[in-house]
């Protein structure tokens, strides 16, 4: 089944600049190996070195972030959206 991924883009340099990407697959897992297969140096972006997502790696179904459902287990169906939405951290302090 195809499943739309949404690449944002601080990521796009690594998904030749297409700011989404259909792939195959029937779970949140299953798709993101598929999208990592089809672009390898996404792959260090997405997993740590032990093969897990990284927690600065935030994955939505639709509206619905992941780890409030089943994770990388998450059953998808055609019509669901996937988006990779990096955390942001940083800024600087201002005194007033």
């Amino acid at each position: 089944m195809s499943v739309k991924v949404l690449i944002p883009t601080p990521l796009r340099n690594y998904t030749e600049q297409k700011g989404e990407v259909v792939v195959e697959g029937h779970t949140v897992g299953e798709v993101l190996i598929q999208l990592t297969s089809l672009h390898p140096s996404l792959k260090p972006h997405l997993y740590a070195e032990n093969g897990r997502l990284r927690s600065f790696v935030n994955i939505y179904v639709n509206d619905e972030d992941i780890r409030h459902l089943l994770k990388e287990e998450t059953a998808l169906s055609e019509k669901d959206i996937l988006s990779i939405v990096p955390a942001i951290a940083g800024g600087c302090h201002v005194s007033f």
